[in-house]
């Protein structure tokens, strides 16, 4: 029996909920999921980056609720030292603290520009100028991680927060046919292969769409 909720929205849009499922995966957090649906007016606005206000994913568990992507990251940190969230080298965890802060709170034309589709493909998409800003960061943040830390994670042998929080990143990529460097496809590849990141892609597949407005030709 699960002992703790993670209340998500849709598979298909939400980044926000697949880096909160992918922490209690790794945590090895027992959970059941509750679902918000994407017509709720305030999750509508934030899956269409229209609101600012975070509302899921959300950790209830053992009294406490926790609604912020990093809160529930440390939170399972603290809870599950063992399952090594954040490295255990002190200069390790502050680099990945770091990086895993930048994504939450940082790449708005990148989530403007290329929004969570897991669904769709599209070949050849021409990406912005305001968006070739964010995806180079984001390689540089990737290709330094894994010379420094050996791979084939960011932070070494397993993965941690911050694979967490690029992990949709990785999905929006491959959506929008991004060319990337042979270090980052690798990396991409690691990631979407992660049993947990399968299992959310098979239910995001199999889930009716929602949002119209994200469906579109681009």
């Amino acid at each position: 029996m699960a002992t703790a909720t993670l209340t998500i929205s849709s598979k298909n849009y939400s980044s926000w909920s697949l880096r909160g499922f992918l922490l209690c995966r790794l945590a090895g957090l027992d959970i059941a999921e509750a679902r918000v649906s994407a017509e709720d007016p305030s999750i509508r606005a934030e899956l269409l980056l229209q609101s600012s206000s975070f509302l899921v994913p959300r950790l209830d568990h053992d009294g406490l609720r926790i609604w912020d992507t990093l809160a529930i990251g440390e939170y399972l940190h603290e809870l599950k030292p063992e399952a090594r969230l954040l490295p255990t080298d002190r200069a390790a965890r502050a680099h990945c603290r770091s990086i895993a802060g930048e994504m939450h709170s940082g790449f708005a034309n990148l989530r403007s520009a290329l929004p969570m589709n897991i669904k769709a493909r599209h070949p050849g998409f021409k990406v912005w100028t305001g968006a070739q800003g964010d995806i180079l960061r984001i390689v540089t943040i990737w290709t330094g991680c894994l010379k420094a830390y050996g791979g084939p994670y960011l932070f070494g042998a397993a993965p941690t927060l911050a694979d967490a929080m690029y992990a949709p990143v990785c999905s929006r990529f491959t959506t929008y046919d991004v060319p990337l460097d042979p270090a980052s496809r690798a990396y991409c590849r690691t990631i979407l292969a992660l049993p947990a990141m399968k299992e959310w892609t098979a239910a995001a597949l199999a889930e009716p769409d929602e949002l119209e407005e994200l469906d579109v030709e681009f």
